[in-house]
């Protein structure tokens, strides 16, 4: 039924093969257009779309269970506990 195509982007300009089993996907989720990006410039545009990341905002804390001080990525509560990243992995391999 399906043949392996040959198609252009339409960013760059390059010759990129529409697979069998890539149109097979295409036609099970009902898209009745063919792509007109290859993969590089479809991952391309998907990120640049999302912009870039602002770096996250890290707090000081105490380890729970060494007591250096470290940085984590979230607002430490009052009456839980804060590890640093070796203690953590520790806990975390304990579950």
């Amino acid at each position: 039924m399906f043949e392996d195509k040959t198609l252009v982007c339409q960013d760059c300009g390059q010759d990129f093969i529409f697979t069998v089993g890539e149109q097979e996907f295409y036609n099970e989720k009902g898209f009745e257009n063919e792509p007109k990006r290859c993969r590089d410039c479809r991952t391309n545009r998907r990120n640049s779309r999302s912009g870039p990341r602002a770096p996250r905002e890290m707090f000081t804390a105490v380890c729970a269970e060494c007591g250096v001080d470290t940085e984590v990525p979230f607002r430490p509560v009052d009456g839980r506990p804060v590890f640093c990243q070796e203690c953590f992995q520790k806990q975390r391999a304990q579950y």
